[in-house]
């Protein structure tokens, strides 16, 4: 078993953690699910519903709400993670009929848009499996927290250093924010961390294509 990550009292304390109003991707496709969908089951065993505000993502948390902008014509829409999807290629959120109502985009069926994270899952009820969106021999980053205050994700990791997790963790800098990761795992291993973690009640983290870490903590 992976070591298991102890993190939530310190993401409690520190003031000020930043998982809302993060720009997650742009310029990614997104497409709508088609009429047929309606009244059957979702991933996270809900029963879809064309007239609610959700959508479907390969790996975002459940109930992760996500602020989608169509980039064609700047309207935006406030959908949650209730789904996995879309498993066609060049796609990256599949959403409901009213969520592609709002952006204009049924006559299109697609649109380029940008995924803006309002807020992340906080239920332990959200725990899925994670599975892997593309090829095994990808890696991948578990975010665990972003700041505004270097300091504050230092006390994080220092956290985590004196439970012994040292091999994994590491900084990445993005523009006004710092993130606290464990980074590089293996597809067949990204379960395991995730298991962990929502044994331990976390479920604010984000699961990624490997990215480039910009500093490891020493």
């Amino acid at each position: 078993m992976k070591k298991i990550f102890l993190l939530a009292a310190v993401l409690f304390a520190l003031s000020t953690p930043v998982f809302a109003d993060y720009v997650y991707k742009s310029g990614v496709t997104a497409s709508y699910y088609a009429d047929k969908f309606h009244g059957r089951k979702t991933s996270n065993g809900e029963v879809f519903n064309m007239y609610a505000l959700t959508a479907a993502h390969k790996t975002l948390p459940f109930n992760t709400v996500v602020k989608v902008t169509n980039l064609a014509n700047g309207k935006s829409v406030t959908v949650r993670i209730n789904d996995r999807g879309p498993f066609v290629k060049g796609r990256e959120i599949d959403l409901s009929k009213a969520a592609a109502v709002k952006l204009d985009m049924i006559k299109s069926g697609t649109a380029k848009v940008k995924l803006t994270i309002v807020s992340s899952s906080t239920s332990s009820a959200s725990a899925q499996k994670w599975k892997d969106p593309g090829s095994a021999n990808k890696t991948w980053d578990i975010q665990l927290g972003a700041f505004t205050e270097r300091k504050n994700a230092e006390a994080l990791v220092k956290k985590l250093q004196a439970a012994g997790f040292r091999k994994y963790l590491a900084y990445q800098k993005s523009g006004k924010y710092t993130r606290v990761v464990i980074r590089d795992i293996a597809t067949d291993d990204v379960q395991d961390y995730l298991d962990a973690l929502e044994r331990k009640g976390f479920t604010d983290y984000f699961v990624r294509e490997r990215a480039k870490i910009k500093k490891s903590p020493e």
